[in-house]
């Protein structure tokens, strides 16, 4: 499993966990659900990398350099993309496939930790073997570039009802995703450590209970 990018350890978290600090930190929405994975055993964690993907517009999208190599490359820019996130943003069209093993072996080639987007990924056989993790919203068979092509990069992007900003640490496991605000990971993932094992002390505590209390004088747990 990944280390996080301040020394703070993940080791033991879900993203619940996660989740969890994060709705005592902010009032914003910071969790993507509904999501699958090739490989549902990989977490996901690093800083996000943006591409933002379109309706196709002949007359504004070159299909040579509106496509996922380029767009890759654009989100990267300058950074060194180690551990880094591609975040791919479906624009609302979230049946559609953004890409599958060919364009997306450039993760690995890249040493980046993996994706993450709100639409569909092919070829699930070959990003189950593939280095890094992948989510989505489920495979597909057929490919959409005729549907939406990527067109913006490095710019804040919508996904699954949460904005994510370039630098932002996508945490993603089984279950769903949490979305931290850069420069907030320490304490968030030390808040959501403490929230485990709160619950933790809180499921031994109801190990032990006295039903006939409970009905009595009401839970504690609340």
């Amino acid at each position: 499993m990944p280390e996080p990018l301040d020394g703070a350890p993940i080791e033991g978290l879900a993203a619940a966990d996660v989740v969890d600090a994060l709705t005592k930190s902010f009032d914003h929405r910071s969790h993507i659900i509904g999501l699958v994975s090739p490989d549902p055993s990989k977490v996901l964690f690093g800083p996000a990398l943006t591409v933002g993907f379109l309706p196709v517009r002949k007359d504004l999208m070159d299909p040579h350099r509106h496509s996922l190599g380029p767009a890759i490359y654009g989100a990267i820019g300058e950074r060194d993309p180690s551990g880094h996130v591609l975040v791919m943003s479906s624009g609302g069209h979230p049946e559609i496939s953004l890409g599958g093993s060919t364009k997306l072996s450039r993760v690995a080639n890249q040493g980046l930790a993996g994706a993450l987007c709100d639409g569909r990924l092919r070829d699930f056989d070959e990003l189950a073997a593939a280095p890094g993790a992948f989510y989505c919203h489920g495979e597909a068979i057929r490919g959409g570039n005729n549907i939406i092509q990527p067109f913006i990069t490095d710019v804040p992007v919508g996904v699954g009802g949460v904005t994510i900003v370039p630098g932002d640490v996508i945490f993603a496991d089984s279950t769903g995703a949490a979305v931290i605000p850069a420069g907030e990971v320490g304490r968030i993932l030390e808040m959501a450590h403490k929230i485990k094992a709160m619950a933790t002390q809180m499921q031994s505590m109801i190990r032990d209970e006295d039903p006939t209390q409970v009905l009595r004088d009401g839970s504690k747990e609340a």
